[in-house]
C-alpha cells in the first residue's frame, strides 16, 4: 500500500486528524459528581407560637440551635434549648439589657393583656408558682369568691 493511499484511507476514517470525515459523538450525556448526595431533610426550627396566642403546658413555643431566646416566666427549655410552656396562657416575647447588649426572653402571661417583665414587688404568688397580680378582677382569693 503506498503512502498516498494509506492518507486517503484516514482521511475517510471516522477518527481523522486532518478533520475530514464523521466525528462520533458521546452515547450519554456526560454527569458530574454529587457531593454528600443532596444532605438530610430540614429539622424544622424557628418559633412554633407567635406573640399573644394561647398554650397549654407542654406546647413547644421556639426550637431552635442554642440560645437565640430565653427562657422566660412559666416557660422552661428543654436539653436541646427548646423552649416550651409549664402553664396554660399567652406567649410574650421581650428584650431586656443584659451586660452590655440585649437579650430576648420567652414567658408566658396568664392573661392576654398582660406584659413581661413584670413588677415582682406589686405581685403575689399563682397556684403555678409564678408571679401575678392577686388583686386584679379576675383573680380574686378564694374566700372573695366563697362569700358570693
Amino acid at each position: 500500500m503506498s503512502f498516498l493511499s494509506r492518507c486517503c484511507s484516514a482521511a475517510k476514517s471516522p477518527f481523522s486528524v486532518f478533520g475530514l470525515g464523521s466525528i462520533r459523538t458521546a452515547t450519554k450525556r456526560a454527569g458530574g459528581t454529587v457531593h454528600n448526595h443532596g444532605g438530610s431533610p430540614g429539622k424544622r426550627l424557628g418559633v412554633k407560637k407567635f406573640s399573644d396566642q394561647p398554650v397549654i403546658p407542654g406546647n413547644i413555643i421556639v426550637r431552635q440551635r442554642g440560645t437565640l431566646f430565653h427562657p422566660g416566666q412559666n416557660v422552661k427549655m428543654g436539653r436541646d434549648h427548646t423552649i416550651y410552656a409549664t402553664v396554660p396562657g399567652f406567649v410574650r416575647f421581650y428584650k431586656e439589657k443584659w451586660m452590655r447588649g440585649e437579650r430576648r426572653f420567652v414567658g408566658v402571661v396568664l392573661q392576654r393583656g398582660e406584659v413581661l417583665p413584670r413588677d415582682e414587688a406589686a405581685l403575689g404568688r399563682s397556684r403555678f408558682c409564678g408571679l401575678v397580680d392577686l388583686n386584679s378582677p379576675t383573680l380574686r382569693p378564694r374566700e372573695v369568691l366563697a362569700k358570693n
